[in-house]
């Protein structure tokens, strides 16, 4: 039997595959690329929650510097020697060791 009787009019898919192709190219696109970065996210945002006083950052410009104070939407960090600079927590990009 020939593969192509399948996919001709009223055959295997019927009128919809035109779409096969699509759909694979959609389900590769989301499990090598959508996937990972949406795991790599929720890594940083449960790591960006779990900061405390003390821990030292490095934030996406570079910055390093330990935590002085915790508030809301942002961290007090102390940098150098004694400049302390307000950071947002999405400047945060990861946990010194």
């Amino acid at each position: 039997m020939n593969l192509l009787l399948f996919f001709q009019d009223g055959g295997f898919l019927g009128g919809f595959g035109f779409l096969l192709p699509f759909v694979l190219i959609f389900a590769i696109f989301y499990f090598l690329i959508i996937l990972p970065q949406k795991r790599q996210r929720q890594q940083l945002s449960e790591m960006i929650a779990g900061l405390k006083i003390n821990d030292e950052v490095v934030t996406n410009g570079g910055v390093i510097g330990k935590i002085k104070e915790v508030r809301e939407t942002s961290f007090v960090i102390l940098s150098a020697e004694k400049t302390l600079i307000e950071i947002g927590k999405t400047a945060v990009v990861g946990k010194k060791p």
